[in-house]
């Protein structure tokens, strides 16, 4: 949702309508993932895409007539179905989208979470009878709730939100309903922005943060040494600490979201960092340095009181293999296989 918030908050300020597509499932090759987002005007503006080009013209019809009728539409493309040669989908990919009106009061809400970087959870009712499919409700991380899908789907539909909230997935459910056919829902979870802490401003961490900032992350740095984490070497990043590791982090939230990298070869002040995020929800957790520098560093927090199970977290040596000499290099690879861990990508054998 992110990628397509500033080119629909200058559209509503122009007074313009917005439909909002929404990849739901993805099947193949198809090239988006599952809350891909792309926003469409009356007059065909769009902005980002839901299968990289295959299917974005087909979207924009959809969208425009869904304009005009305020009434919402599931679509599916795919090589079996005789409109994906006409949209060109050919390769073997098949994907759901579904297409709405862009509810200004909705958008509101997920706009504030943006701006205020917290996860919030959208229930959308995707199939079912026609006065209820497209009727939303927002669950905002601490449980609270606006909106209403009906009075017999909203309890079952916040716990699975909830749910969804707290494993941070974006899911498609089929809840029962007593009063109709079952009803299927669509829990679009966006959490909070990506967020890459590097542990020592060192050469790396320059060109790490650069890259990392390019992909959408926040990026943090963490340095004692005034030498190194300072302003000057570091003018691009989100924030800068300029204290010890332990003290630091006290101060930074550790989400599901979280990417950690231990840079200074020093442990006086890698292993401090470590002990406290090895205890948290960090989606990766990696040290710099030779194999027989992890090892040694094992050694040390198991001698410290940490389990095999928390040192198995830690991800050393670390990034992807691509014979990575220079610092820059060197930050590629890690950062690729950042990415490749937040995506649940296994590494090549």
């Amino acid at each position: 949702m992110r990628e397509v918030v500033s080119d629909i908050d200058r559209w509503l300020e122009q007074g313009q309508a917005v439909a909002l597509a929404t990849v739901l499932q993805t099947w193949g090759s198809a090239p988006r993932g599952i809350g891909a987002k792309m926003a469409v005007t009356k007059d065909g503006q769009i902005a980002g895409s839901v299968s990289g080009g295959c299917v974005e013209g087909a979207i924009v019809e959809a969208g425009a007539e869904v304009l005009k009728t305020k009434r919402p539409q599931l679509l599916h493309f795919g090589v079996a179905d005789e409109t994906a040669w006409s949209v060109g989908l050919a390769c073997g990919g098949k994907i759901e989208v579904f297409v709405q009106f862009l509810d200004p009061a909705v958008y509101t809400a997920i706009q504030q979470a943006i701006t205020e970087d917290r996860p919030l959870a959208t229930v959308t009712i995707i199939r079912g009878p026609d006065e209820l499919v497209g009727r939303e409700l927002i669950v905002d991380e601490d449980g609270s709730h606006r909106g209403m899908l009906s009075d017999s789907l909203d309890q079952p539909a916040l716990a699975a939100a909830r749910v969804a909230l707290g494993e941070e997935q974006s899911q498609r459910l089929t809840l029962p309903d007593r009063a109709t056919e079952p009803i299927e829902i669509f829990i679009d979870v966006l959490p909070s922005a990506p967020t890459l802490i590097m542990v020592g401003g060192v050469h790396i961490a320059i060109a790490l943060a650069e890259i990392a900032k390019t992909l959408g992350y926040r990026t943090i740095v963490i340095d004692p040494r005034r030498t190194f984490g300072s302003e000057a070497r570091f003018p691009h990043i989100d924030r800068l600490v300029q204290r010890w590791p332990d003290e630091a982090l006290k101060q930074i939230s550790l989400t599901r979201s979280t990417a950690v990298v231990m840079l200074t070869h020093d442990p006086k002040i890698d292993d401090p960092a470590l002990k406290i995020v090895l205890t948290s929800h960090a989606f990766y957790i990696g040290a710099l340095g030779s194999r027989k520098t992890h090892a040694q560093r094992r050694e040390r927090l198991q001698q410290a009181g940490l389990s095999e199970a928390q040192l198995d977290r830690v991800i050393g040596p670390i990034g992807l293999e691509i014979g990575a000499k220079a610092p820059e290099e060197i930050a590629l690879a890690v950062m690729a296989q950042i990415v490749a861990t937040r995506h649940n990508v296994p590494e090549p054998q």
